[in-house]
Protein backbone atom coordinates (compact mmCIF):
# COMPACT_ATOMS: atom_id res chain seq x y z
CA UNK A 1 0.00 0.00 0.00
CA UNK A 2 3.26 2.24 0.76
CA UNK A 3 3.20 2.74 -3.28
CA UNK A 4 -0.53 3.61 -3.76
CA UNK A 5 0.25 6.61 -1.09
CA UNK A 6 3.24 8.12 -2.71
CA UNK A 7 2.86 10.67 -4.72
CA UNK A 8 4.42 10.85 -8.48
CA UNK A 9 2.96 12.54 -11.60
CA UNK A 10 4.67 12.16 -14.74
CA UNK A 11 7.99 13.44 -14.88
CA UNK A 12 7.68 13.91 -11.46
CA UNK A 13 8.01 10.28 -9.99
CA UNK A 14 11.16 11.12 -7.91
CA UNK A 15 9.39 9.24 -4.72
CA UNK A 16 8.40 6.40 -6.46
CA UNK A 17 11.85 5.53 -8.15
CA UNK A 18 13.19 6.43 -5.03
CA UNK A 19 10.99 3.74 -2.78
CA UNK A 20 11.78 0.95 -5.74
CA UNK A 21 15.24 1.57 -5.75
CA UNK A 22 15.25 0.80 -2.32
CA UNK A 23 13.17 -2.38 -2.58
CA UNK A 24 15.72 -3.97 -5.41
CA UNK A 25 18.05 -4.15 -3.15
CA UNK A 26 20.06 -7.38 -3.77
CA UNK A 27 17.33 -8.78 -6.00
CA UNK A 28 19.18 -7.83 -9.69
CA UNK A 29 22.47 -7.95 -11.22
CA UNK A 30 22.53 -4.47 -12.48
CA UNK A 31 20.67 -1.20 -12.23
CA UNK A 32 20.35 2.11 -13.56
CA UNK A 33 18.32 4.91 -13.93
CA UNK A 34 18.16 6.63 -17.83
CA UNK A 35 17.78 10.44 -19.32
CA UNK A 36 13.89 10.18 -18.78
CA UNK A 37 14.12 8.60 -15.19
CA UNK A 38 13.28 5.20 -15.70
CA UNK A 39 14.49 2.93 -13.58
CA UNK A 40 15.89 -0.35 -15.43
CA UNK A 41 16.79 -3.49 -13.69
CA UNK A 42 18.71 -6.54 -15.22
CA UNK A 43 18.95 -10.08 -13.95
CA UNK A 44 21.38 -12.26 -15.90
CA UNK A 45 19.32 -15.57 -17.47
CA UNK A 46 20.84 -19.05 -17.55
CA UNK A 47 22.93 -19.91 -20.01
CA UNK A 48 20.67 -21.24 -23.09
CA UNK A 49 20.66 -25.05 -23.89
CA UNK A 50 22.02 -26.25 -27.34
CA UNK A 51 20.11 -24.83 -30.59
CA UNK A 52 18.28 -22.83 -28.03
CA UNK A 53 18.11 -18.84 -28.53
CA UNK A 54 18.37 -16.89 -24.86
CA UNK A 55 16.02 -13.84 -25.02
CA UNK A 56 16.08 -10.73 -24.09
CA UNK A 57 12.86 -10.21 -21.99
CA UNK A 58 11.46 -6.60 -21.33
CA UNK A 59 8.91 -6.70 -18.52
CA UNK A 60 7.87 -2.93 -17.88
CA UNK A 61 5.25 -1.11 -15.21
CA UNK A 62 4.99 2.60 -15.15
CA UNK A 63 5.47 4.59 -11.74
CA UNK A 64 3.57 7.67 -13.08
CA UNK A 65 -0.49 8.55 -11.66
CA UNK A 66 -2.78 10.78 -13.35
CA UNK A 67 -2.31 14.11 -11.90
CA UNK A 68 -1.63 18.16 -12.74
CA UNK A 69 0.72 20.82 -12.94
CA UNK A 70 0.28 24.16 -11.70
CA UNK A 71 -0.68 26.44 -15.27
CA UNK A 72 -1.71 29.63 -13.66
CA UNK A 73 -1.95 31.37 -10.20
CA UNK A 74 -4.93 34.17 -10.46
CA UNK A 75 -4.97 37.29 -8.90
CA UNK A 76 -6.76 35.89 -5.53
CA UNK A 77 -3.96 33.43 -5.32
CA UNK A 78 -6.14 30.41 -6.70
CA UNK A 79 -4.52 27.45 -8.71
CA UNK A 80 -5.43 26.78 -12.08
CA UNK A 81 -4.13 23.54 -13.57
CA UNK A 82 -2.94 21.73 -16.46
CA UNK A 83 -4.18 18.00 -16.25
CA UNK A 84 -1.50 15.37 -16.81
CA UNK A 85 -3.56 12.16 -17.56
CA UNK A 86 -7.19 11.48 -18.45
CA UNK A 87 -9.52 12.57 -15.85
CA UNK A 88 -13.18 12.23 -16.00
CA UNK A 89 -14.23 16.17 -14.02
CA UNK A 90 -17.61 13.77 -12.10
CA UNK A 91 -14.72 12.19 -9.79
CA UNK A 92 -12.92 15.23 -9.06
CA UNK A 93 -15.68 17.41 -6.94
CA UNK A 94 -14.20 18.91 -3.45
CA UNK A 95 -11.30 16.88 -3.45
CA UNK A 96 -8.33 17.49 -1.08
CA UNK A 97 -5.33 17.60 -3.06
CA UNK A 98 -1.36 18.15 -2.06
CA UNK A 99 0.87 20.88 -4.11
CA UNK A 100 4.22 19.42 -4.11
CA UNK A 101 6.62 23.40 -4.13
CA UNK A 102 10.23 23.55 -4.02
CA UNK A 103 9.64 24.93 -0.33
CA UNK A 104 7.65 21.66 1.04
CA UNK A 105 4.18 20.23 0.70
CA UNK A 106 0.94 22.35 0.85
CA UNK A 107 -2.93 21.35 1.45
CA UNK A 108 -5.23 21.96 -1.06
CA UNK A 109 -8.93 21.86 -1.83
CA UNK A 110 -9.95 21.30 -5.42
CA UNK A 111 -13.33 22.05 -6.80
CA UNK A 112 -14.71 23.54 -9.58
CA UNK A 113 -16.28 27.30 -10.19
CA UNK A 114 -19.73 27.99 -9.42
CA UNK A 115 -22.82 28.22 -7.02
CA UNK A 116 -22.99 26.02 -4.21
CA UNK A 117 -25.89 23.88 -4.07
CA UNK A 118 -27.90 26.94 -1.35
CA UNK A 119 -27.90 29.20 -4.48
CA UNK A 120 -27.74 27.27 -7.82
CA UNK A 121 -30.74 26.55 -10.40
CA UNK A 122 -31.40 23.21 -11.89
CA UNK A 123 -29.49 23.93 -14.88
CA UNK A 124 -26.44 24.75 -12.43
CA UNK A 125 -26.89 21.31 -11.04
CA UNK A 126 -27.29 19.69 -14.25
CA UNK A 127 -23.76 20.41 -15.75
CA UNK A 128 -20.46 18.46 -15.25
CA UNK A 129 -17.63 21.15 -15.43
CA UNK A 130 -15.42 21.00 -17.70
CA UNK A 131 -11.71 20.37 -16.39
CA UNK A 132 -10.55 23.91 -17.01
CA UNK A 133 -13.21 25.10 -14.48
CA UNK A 134 -11.75 23.59 -11.50
CA UNK A 135 -9.12 25.67 -9.54
CA UNK A 136 -6.95 25.00 -5.92
CA UNK A 137 -8.04 26.83 -3.13
CA UNK A 138 -4.52 26.95 -0.85
CA UNK A 139 -6.01 28.95 2.11
CA UNK A 140 -3.40 32.22 1.84
CA UNK A 141 -3.78 35.14 -0.05
CA UNK A 142 -2.14 35.64 -3.02
CA UNK A 143 0.94 37.35 -2.03
CA UNK A 144 1.52 34.24 0.22
CA UNK A 145 0.53 31.67 -3.07
CA UNK A 146 3.13 33.36 -5.36
CA UNK A 147 5.74 33.19 -2.77
CA UNK A 148 5.63 29.48 -2.67
CA UNK A 149 4.37 28.08 -5.43
CA UNK A 150 5.63 28.48 -9.01
CA UNK A 151 4.21 27.02 -12.29
CA UNK A 152 4.98 23.61 -13.18
CA UNK A 153 4.50 22.75 -9.24
CA UNK A 154 3.06 19.07 -8.79
CA UNK A 155 -0.42 18.67 -7.57
CA UNK A 156 -1.65 15.34 -6.27
CA UNK A 157 -5.24 14.23 -4.85
CA UNK A 158 -5.02 12.75 -1.49
CA UNK A 159 -6.16 9.28 -0.60
CA UNK A 160 -4.25 6.67 1.74
CA UNK A 161 -4.77 3.09 0.66
CA UNK A 162 -6.65 0.50 2.71
CA UNK A 163 -8.02 -3.21 2.52
CA UNK A 164 -11.63 -3.27 1.71
CA UNK A 165 -12.42 -7.14 2.12
CA UNK A 166 -10.56 -8.90 -1.03
CA UNK A 167 -9.46 -5.75 -2.83
CA UNK A 168 -6.87 -3.25 -2.12
CA UNK A 169 -8.09 0.38 -2.65
CA UNK A 170 -6.25 3.72 -3.22
CA UNK A 171 -4.99 5.98 -5.72
CA UNK A 172 -2.54 5.49 -8.23
CA UNK A 173 -3.34 1.86 -8.54
CA UNK A 174 -2.80 2.48 -12.31
CA UNK A 175 -0.27 1.52 -12.22
CA UNK A 176 1.71 0.96 -8.95
CA UNK A 177 -0.18 -2.14 -8.89
CA UNK A 178 1.87 -3.39 -11.25
CA UNK A 179 4.84 -1.81 -10.32
CA UNK A 180 4.11 -3.89 -6.63
CA UNK A 181 3.45 -7.42 -9.12
CA UNK A 182 7.41 -6.60 -11.06
CA UNK A 183 8.99 -5.96 -7.59
CA UNK A 184 7.50 -9.28 -6.18
CA UNK A 185 7.99 -11.62 -9.24
CA UNK A 186 12.09 -10.49 -8.80
CA UNK A 187 11.69 -11.36 -4.61
CA UNK A 188 10.21 -14.87 -5.82
CA UNK A 189 12.18 -15.67 -8.84
CA UNK A 190 14.54 -17.91 -6.76
CA UNK A 191 17.85 -17.98 -9.26
CA UNK A 192 18.74 -17.29 -12.66
CA UNK A 193 15.48 -16.62 -15.32
CA UNK A 194 15.74 -18.90 -18.74
CA UNK A 195 16.12 -15.89 -20.73
CA UNK A 196 18.05 -12.37 -19.48
CA UNK A 197 15.74 -10.16 -18.03
CA UNK A 198 15.49 -6.42 -18.11
CA UNK A 199 12.35 -5.20 -15.54
CA UNK A 200 11.81 -1.61 -16.05
CA UNK A 201 9.81 1.12 -13.67
CA UNK A 202 8.91 3.55 -16.73
CA UNK A 203 7.86 7.03 -16.35
CA UNK A 204 5.40 9.06 -18.11
CA UNK A 205 3.08 6.45 -19.53
CA UNK A 206 0.09 8.66 -18.78
CA UNK A 207 0.86 11.16 -21.63
CA UNK A 208 1.80 8.72 -24.17
CA UNK A 209 4.04 6.00 -23.13
CA UNK A 210 7.07 8.26 -22.98
CA UNK A 211 9.74 6.64 -20.52
CA UNK A 212 8.68 3.03 -22.41
CA UNK A 213 9.55 4.17 -25.73
CA UNK A 214 13.11 5.22 -24.74
CA UNK A 215 13.77 2.21 -22.17
CA UNK A 216 12.51 0.13 -25.21
CA UNK A 217 15.07 2.15 -27.71
CA UNK A 218 18.08 1.39 -25.30
CA UNK A 219 16.98 -2.35 -23.90
CA UNK A 220 16.66 -3.74 -27.20
CA UNK A 221 14.42 -6.39 -25.88
CA UNK A 222 13.46 -9.87 -28.06
CA UNK A 223 10.18 -10.44 -26.16
CA UNK A 224 8.07 -7.36 -24.33
CA UNK A 225 5.66 -7.87 -21.53
CA UNK A 226 3.69 -4.96 -20.59
CA UNK A 227 2.17 -4.46 -17.13
CA UNK A 228 -0.57 -2.54 -16.62
CA UNK A 229 -4.19 -2.31 -15.10
CA UNK A 230 -7.44 -2.67 -17.29
CA UNK A 231 -10.89 -2.34 -16.88
CA UNK A 232 -13.27 -4.19 -14.68
CA UNK A 233 -16.60 -2.52 -15.31
CA UNK A 234 -18.26 -5.90 -13.48
CA UNK A 235 -20.64 -3.20 -11.48
CA UNK A 236 -24.11 -2.08 -11.52
CA UNK A 237 -25.32 -0.02 -14.53
CA UNK A 238 -23.25 -1.68 -17.34
CA UNK A 239 -23.39 -4.67 -19.47
CA UNK A 240 -22.05 -7.92 -18.97
CA UNK A 241 -20.69 -7.30 -22.55
CA UNK A 242 -18.68 -4.20 -21.25
CA UNK A 243 -17.11 -5.75 -18.29
CA UNK A 244 -14.09 -6.29 -20.30
CA UNK A 245 -13.05 -7.98 -17.43
CA UNK A 246 -14.07 -9.48 -14.05
CA UNK A 247 -12.63 -8.67 -10.23
CA UNK A 248 -11.31 -12.06 -8.69
CA UNK A 249 -11.55 -14.13 -12.29
CA UNK A 250 -8.05 -14.16 -13.02
CA UNK A 251 -5.10 -12.07 -14.42
CA UNK A 252 -6.00 -10.91 -17.88
CA UNK A 253 -3.87 -11.83 -20.89
CA UNK A 254 -4.22 -8.82 -23.32
CA UNK A 255 -5.58 -9.15 -26.97
CA UNK A 256 -6.15 -6.17 -27.96
CA UNK A 257 -6.52 -2.41 -27.02
CA UNK A 258 -6.36 0.71 -29.56
CA UNK A 259 -2.18 1.40 -28.63
CA UNK A 260 -1.98 -2.41 -29.36
CA UNK A 261 -2.66 -6.34 -30.62
CA UNK A 262 -0.89 -8.54 -28.74
CA UNK A 263 1.33 -11.03 -30.83
CA UNK A 264 -0.56 -14.30 -31.43
CA UNK A 265 2.02 -16.91 -30.77
CA UNK A 266 3.23 -15.09 -27.68
CA UNK A 267 -0.84 -14.54 -26.01
CA UNK A 268 -1.12 -18.75 -26.99
CA UNK A 269 2.02 -19.12 -24.74
CA UNK A 270 0.85 -17.74 -22.06
CA UNK A 271 -2.12 -19.16 -22.12
CA UNK A 272 -1.17 -22.23 -22.37
CA UNK A 273 1.59 -21.88 -19.53
CA UNK A 274 -1.62 -20.53 -17.66
CA UNK A 275 -3.58 -23.73 -18.37
CA UNK A 276 -0.88 -25.96 -17.30
CA UNK A 277 0.23 -24.20 -13.96
CA UNK A 278 -3.25 -23.64 -12.81
CA UNK A 279 -3.39 -20.04 -12.73
CA UNK A 280 -6.71 -17.72 -12.89
CA UNK A 281 -6.81 -16.09 -16.32
CA UNK A 282 -9.08 -14.07 -18.56
CA UNK A 283 -8.72 -13.14 -21.91
CA UNK A 284 -9.11 -8.88 -22.63
CA UNK A 285 -10.11 -6.85 -25.31
CA UNK A 286 -10.44 -3.52 -24.40
CA UNK A 287 -11.77 -1.17 -26.79
CA UNK A 288 -9.84 1.81 -25.86
CA UNK A 289 -6.60 2.50 -23.89
CA UNK A 290 -3.23 1.60 -24.10
CA UNK A 291 0.14 0.79 -22.03
CA UNK A 292 4.00 0.54 -21.95
CA UNK A 293 3.24 -2.70 -24.73
CA UNK A 294 2.38 -0.56 -27.48
CA UNK A 295 5.90 1.08 -27.09
CA UNK A 296 8.05 -2.02 -26.75
CA UNK A 297 6.33 -3.79 -29.50
CA UNK A 298 7.03 -0.93 -32.18
CA UNK A 299 10.26 -0.45 -31.02
CA UNK A 300 13.25 -0.62 -33.88
CA UNK A 301 12.10 -3.34 -35.75
CA UNK A 302 9.08 -4.10 -33.77
CA UNK A 303 9.30 -6.12 -31.04
CA UNK A 304 6.78 -9.68 -29.89
CA UNK A 305 4.87 -8.35 -27.46
CA UNK A 306 1.62 -8.68 -25.20
CA UNK A 307 0.45 -6.95 -21.72
CA UNK A 308 -0.91 -8.68 -18.86
CA UNK A 309 -3.65 -6.67 -17.10
CA UNK A 310 -4.52 -6.32 -13.70
CA UNK A 311 -8.20 -6.17 -13.34
CA UNK A 312 -9.33 -2.89 -11.71
CA UNK A 313 -12.36 -0.95 -10.44
CA UNK A 314 -13.00 2.76 -10.77
CA UNK A 315 -10.10 3.49 -13.13
CA UNK A 316 -8.90 6.77 -13.14
CA UNK A 317 -10.07 8.00 -9.96
CA UNK A 318 -8.79 7.92 -5.68
CA UNK A 319 -10.71 4.53 -5.50
CA UNK A 320 -9.12 2.89 -7.91
CA UNK A 321 -9.72 -1.73 -6.47
CA UNK A 322 -7.76 -4.34 -6.99
CA UNK A 323 -8.31 -8.52 -6.46
CA UNK A 324 -5.85 -9.51 -4.06
CA UNK A 325 -6.09 -13.19 -6.03
CA UNK A 326 -5.94 -11.22 -9.11
CA UNK A 327 -2.78 -10.20 -8.21
CA UNK A 328 -1.32 -13.45 -6.97
CA UNK A 329 -2.37 -14.89 -10.55
CA UNK A 330 -0.38 -12.17 -12.69
CA UNK A 331 2.91 -13.22 -10.08
CA UNK A 332 1.95 -16.74 -10.67
CA UNK A 333 2.07 -16.54 -14.45
CA UNK A 334 5.02 -14.44 -14.48
CA UNK A 335 7.09 -16.76 -12.91
CA UNK A 336 6.28 -19.76 -14.71
CA UNK A 337 7.32 -17.97 -17.84
CA UNK A 338 10.53 -16.73 -16.46
CA UNK A 339 11.37 -19.85 -14.28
Amino acid sequence: MTLSNLNGVPGREDAVREYVQQQLGGLVDDLRVDALGNLIAFRAGRDAPNGKVKERVMLSAHMDEIGFLVRYIDERGFLRLQPLGGFDPRNLFARNVTVQTRGGTLPGVLTPGGRPIHISNPEDRSKVPELRAFFVDLGLDAAAVRQQVRVGDMVTLDQQARRMGDLVVGKALDDRASVFMQLEVLRQLTGPPRHDLYAVFSTQEEVGLRGAVTAAYSVQPTIGIGLDVTLAVDTPGVEADEAVTRMGEGIGIKVYDSSMISTRWLVDEFVDLAEQAGVAYQLEVLSQGGTDGAAIQGSRSGVPTLTLSLPTRYIHSVTEAVHVSDLEAGVALLLAYLK
